[in-house]
């Protein structure tokens, strides 16, 4: 496992703060596969407090904090993945899902396989943080969209747009659905 120390103060949404030091897990499902990840909720970083002098000459102060980041692929995310991956010949993560995309590019993933009339699953990466960091080390892919196709990362939106207008997305889908 490996570790990073932030040097950012990380900022944690309301509803965290009272579970802080707390257990999470969350649950997805993708094609007979439930895809399980826990978290520990973390302390929100202390606020900022503005002071000044009698000069008005501002000065932040804030109490010194370090926040080890552990390694968001854990070995059970990874064989979840290959898992899933490797039981669905066409699988899209994306954020949302294939009837309500949530960003323009899954959007347009989307309409390209749908319009080759493949079947394909999609996994929302919006529901669980810990699978969207997680996926983005498994595949060495920074951005969603995500396509798998027969079991290899095949590229996000701009790869899979310059494959379906020269025929490869087309090709490489044929193929895999005989396969």
């Amino acid at each position: 496992m490996s570790w990073c120390y932030c040097a950012k103060p990380l900022t944690l949404p309301p509803q965290l703060h009272s579970r802080a030091s707390s257990s999470s897990s969350f649950h997805s499902r993708v094609g007979g596969v439930t895809v399980t990840t826990s978290t520990l909720s973390l302390r929100p970083s202390p606020p900022l407090v503005f002071t000044h002098n009698l000069h008005f000459q501002p000065k932040i102060k804030r109490a010194s904090t370090t926040i080890r980041c552990a390694s968001a692929l854990t070995p059970q995310l990874k064989s979840t993945l290959d898992t899933v991956i490797a039981s669905n010949k066409i699988v899209l993560f994306m954020k949302g899902t294939k009837d309500f995309p949530q960003c323009g590019f899954s959007n347009t993933v989307v309409q390209i396989l749908k319009s080759l009339n493949v079947p394909f699953e999609t996994l929302n990466i919006l529901e669980n943080d810990m699978l969207r960091q997680g996926l983005k080390e498994y595949s060495s892919w920074p951005t969603f969209p995500q396509l798998y196709i027969d079991g290899e990362f095949f590229g996000g939106c701009d790869i899979t747009v310059e494959a379906y207008k020269n025929g490869e997305l087309q090709e490489l889908l044929e193929k895999t659905m005989l396969s």
